[in-house]
């Protein structure tokens, strides 16, 4: 029971942490990152708080060493993904109904948490099986993950505190309470952090989840529930299944209490279960709300009026950090042909100092990719690339899986914008280039508006300001994150509300209250003091 308007703590972002030579947190992280690359964990699902061991597992092998194993995760049937959805059912009466103070303190507490005692383990996980170096595993796994969490909290105070205007004798209120059944959550395996925030976003705002983790990630998810654990979530709310996606998504959307879907993936799989939510419509107890970030083939549009190294830099961030495996990662490029030979300079010089390996060498900038899969699809269209006479190589093009999924940065020159690797997402360390020439830049515009069907992120460079306005107006619904002369990656909670349209998604916002409040259902109540005698208006004389 509420007995005070409470003010929740100011949200702050997360310093980032340096880790240099020498310092303490890179001394505890990369002793940290060495036991657990030497330990075997075991990892269960859990439905209801409880540990559910099938037996039936999967190995969990690192990107950049994939005939080590550091452990094994359970594989569910779908009795278990009947008995995740009744658990979270059963759980949301009393869920629903704890104050909305209680359940902010258990996000801020895993907050704080993670900030301290959980921070080396959080980042050493997502290093190990996601193969992120120490400062890609730090603005993410823990920078970020503290951010959602304080800052979602935040705007849930900002949202209840949006109220309507009452008359003389009336007092009007809103309640925003939680969807009436459950969420399902799918995660991927890029972020740890958005792996945390789809289903915890939810569960701050009183609903019940299951959550499907990406297989590829289920090593710090197995952090993250212990983070929740000990923060004080209470069994149930947040159920944690792993298996068949296609097994689990059928049984989780027939069931008549689906009232959610929080999803970061490919696109295709989303407009799949999109459609496969349409077709079950008169089936639900009420129209689900779908959320979806999908997507993405982000671009870098220079102006001749750039700086080339500026330009170069962007280009080598953007594309290469995390192995382009952002869905904001920057994969096309359209450069001025008076411009070219200097950004090309810079790009080649800055791409050869990279350094590639294991992340537990703080030195290397670029890891490995995810999974073979991945490292075949994105070595097939190198490869590719290198026997077409119509397009060039200037640097990169060696891959190799036979210790690691190591694809070297790479950076293609094409006469075609409409070039395979311009169009197709490919999520790896793959840049093309298209230089236009610069009395065309108009048209250019268009051909970055036009060439995909995606619109997440994407960045222009001009230090003219009618440039830039014009560029803007263009490229107006081309990405939901836009970016004047920065790398079209690297979106801060609180800062940089993260999401795009188009084939890239719903646009609801990761790190807003915009997000929040698709994860309630508004009730307005109408108070009337003195209620009526008569049913006669004045106008009846």
């Amino acid at each position: 029971m509420a007995r005070g308007f409470f003010n929740v703590p100011k949200a702050v972002n997360e310093p980032v942490k340096g880790y240099a030579p020498g310092s303490p947190e890179r001394e505890e992280l990369l002793a940290t990152y060495k036991t657990m690359f030497q330990q075997n964990i075991d990892i269960p699902m859990h439905i209801n708080g409880k540990e559910i061991r099938t037996g039936n597992t999967k190995n969990i092998t690192p990107p950049h060493d994939h005939k080590h194993i550091v452990g094994q995760y359970h594989i569910a049937d779908k009795s278990h993904i009947d008995t995740a959805i009744s658990t979270a059912l059963a759980a949301r009466e009393a869920w629903s109904s704890v104050s909305w103070m209680e359940r902010a303190s258990i996000f801020l507490k895993a907050a704080e948490l993670l900030a301290g005692p959980y921070r080396a383990k959080m980042n050493a996980a997502t290093m190990i099986a996601q193969s992120k170096n120490v400062h890609q595993a730090e603005i993410d796994a823990s920078c970020e993950m503290i951010d959602f969490f304080r800052f979602n909290v935040s705007y849930m105070t900002d949202i209840f505190k949006d109220q309507p205007a009452s008359s003389p004798g009336i007092w009007n209120r809103v309640e925003y309470r939680p969807l009436e059944g459950f969420v399902y959550a799918i995660s991927p395996f890029n972020f740890t952090s958005i792996a945390a925030n789809l289903p915890a976003a939810a569960a701050l705002m009183g609903n019940v989840v299951v959550w499907k983790p990406s297989d590829h990630q289920a090593y710090s998810a197995q952090v993250i529930v212990d983070l929740f654990k000990e923060a004080g979530l209470p069994d149930g709310v947040i159920n944690v299944v792993y298996g068949d996606p296609v097994m689990i998504s059928d049984t989780v959307l027939a069931s008549r209490n689906f009232s959610g879907l929080h999803f970061t993936g490919s696109t295709h799989v989303f407009k799949n279960l999109w459609k496969q939510i349409g077709n079950n419509i008169h089936h639900y107890k009420t129209y689900p709300r779908i959320v979806g970030e999908t997507g993405g083939k982000d671009f870098i549009w220079a102006h001749n009026s750039s700086n080339p190294l500026q330009v170069a830099t962007a280009i080598v961030r953007g594309s290469f950090e995390y192995q382009g495996q952002k869905c904001s990662a920057a994969s096309r490029a359209y450069i001025p042909q008076s411009l070219w030979e200097a950004v090309k300079k810079h790009i080649i010089a800055q791409t050869k100092e990279i350094k590639m390996g294991s992340p537990e060498d703080p030195s290397n900038f670029v890891n490995a990719v995810i999974h073979e899969g991945s490292f075949d699809k994105i070595a097939s269209h190198i490869d590719a690339a290198k026997a077409d006479k119509e397009v060039e190589i200037i640097v990169g093009g060696n891959h190799d899986k036979s210790v690691g999924y190591f694809i070297e940065p790479t950076v293609i020159l094409t006469k075609s914008p409409t070039y395979a690797t311009m169009t197709a997402e490919l999520f790896g360390p793959v840049m093309t280039v298209y230089v236009y020439e610069d009395a065309a830049w108009e048209a250019s515009l268009k051909l970055v508006d036009e060439s995909t069907e995606f619109a997440l992120t994407g960045a222009v460079f001009s230090t003219d300001r009618y440039i830039v306005e014009k560029a803007s107006k263009i490229l107006e619904n081309a990405a939901g994150n836009f970016y004047i002369n920065d790398k079209p990656t690297g979106a801060v909670v609180g800062q940089q509300p993260f999401g795009g349209a188009r084939a890239s998604g719903t646009n609801d916002k990761a790190g807003s209250a915009q997000n929040l409040l698709r994860w309630t259902s508004v009730r307005l109540i109408k108070e009337t003091f003195v209620s009526p005698t008569d049913f006669k208006y004045p106008f009846l004389g």
